[in-house]
């Protein structure tokens, strides 16, 4: 079965020593008014774009880097929503890339659909959140625009795509991920979380980490996008968060899916599922596979239990070329993400620390094979 002291040896004492590493953001202070904006409703899009823009500027005490954009602007950027610069689309709507004349820069712009998933709840909850929160591994929101019934938001042009792109839609002759540029991309995506977790106050709950929420830039360092269905994590003596449940199937950790009770341990089930895609390859749910196979976790819990089947959870792509010692240290961090019970899960933090070593790991990276013992003995 996989070793978890695997993953407990990848906490140093330096890290085991450090204080809390939660402090205060000053626009998070009113969290009531985060809160309430969240859920009000308005009478008219001329009251709604006053009330967005003074009380993002009030949150923002005059800091918010975010520039309110017209529509114009916006078609002029993208040439009219040209067919030819869409990056993607899904239920929120459609990316396009496009240029700010004004700024010199390449943005991607997604327009919302009007009817579509992502509502004017969750547009506001992204402007907010992005517009008050800044880590190197979240996306920067560079404007919004909220003209008439338009909702678009423009983020800084990541160059790579998504993980999504790489890891289980990968173009015909294009290059697989090779390991380290992998548990470099985890790492990152990780580092936001801890960021979101432990940094933010009060705590925020992303609540959609999958491979397609993770932009890449030319140097494959990740950042989260898509703040849409965040949420304000519990305070004081509060436990929890009660929530419709809201996310992508397959990744919503299971007690939130029964219970509606939202957690930062939840996000962390949600990354060990997208870990668990990283070193399989695999996608969480997938029914072109033999039923028994459809299911990710599913299919992967068994097999955390048997060392002499660690090999074949690896995706073929890599070929074999992986650290012998990171592979059982990679799917220890995934077992222990995907614990049932959500207090059995770490902290993301301490899976911030475990990523450090793998992604920094250049030993051994020859072609792992089946070279475990005939006995199928645990790894020590």
């Amino acid at each position: 079965m996989v070793n978890i002291n695997c993953f407990n040896c990848c906490l140093s004492e330096e890290k085991a020593a450090k204080k809390s590493l939660k402090k205060s953001i000053q626009e998070y202070r009113d969290a009531k008014t985060i809160t309430s904006f969240a859920n009000i409703s308005f009478k008219s899009d001329s009251s709604r774009r006053r009330y967005i823009v003074e009380e993002i500027q009030k949150l923002g005490k005059g800091n918010v880097s975010a520039q309110i954009l017209t529509f114009q602007e916006l078609c002029a950027a993208t040439q009219n929503f040209n067919p030819d610069s869409l990056l993607g689309e899904g239920g929120f709507g459609r990316v396009y890339k496009g240029k700010l004349e004004s700024k010199n820069q390449v943005v991607a712009v997604k327009q919302l659909e009007r009817n579509g998933f992502q509502g004017n709840k969750e547009f506001l909850m992204e402007v907010l959140m992005l517009s008050t929160l800044h880590h190197p591994h979240l996306v920067n929101l560079v404007g919004y625009c909220c003209d008439g019934e338009q909702r678009l938001l423009v983020y800084e042009y990541m160059s790579n795509g998504s993980l999504e792109d790489h890891l289980l839609e990968l173009k015909a002759g294009a290059r697989p991920l090779d390991w380290r540029t992998r548990m470099k991309i985890a790492l990152g995506a990780a580092k936001g979380l801890e960021y979101l977790h432990e940094k933010a106050d009060p705590p925020v709950i992303y609540r959609d980490f999958k491979a397609s929420n993770i932009l890449l830039d030319d140097d494959f360092n990740a950042k989260l996008s898509d703040f849409g269905l965040a949420k304000l994590g519990p305070t004081g003596d509060k436990t929890h968060v009660s929530t419709r449940v809201m996310g992508t199937y397959g990744y919503c950790a299971p007690d939130y899916a029964l219970t509606g009770q939202l957690t930062t341990k939840s996000d962390v089930y949600s990354f060990g599922v997208v870990f668990l895609e990283i070193i399989t390859g695999r996608r969480v749910i997938d029914n072109n596979r033999p039923t028994e196979e459809q299911n990710l976790v599913a299919w992967a819990q068994p097999m955390f239990k048997d060392r002499r089947q660690f090999t074949l959870m690896v995706d073929p792509a890599l070929e074999g070329k992986i650290p012998g010692k990171g592979l059982y240290q990679a799917l220890a961090v995934a077992a222990m993400c995907l614990q049932e019970e959500a207090t059995a899960r770490p902290l993301i933090s301490d899976v911030v620390t475990a990523l450090g070593y793998l992604a920094q790991d250049k030993t051994n990276e020859e072609c792992v094979e089946d070279d475990n013992d005939e006995d199928g003995e645990e790894q020590q």
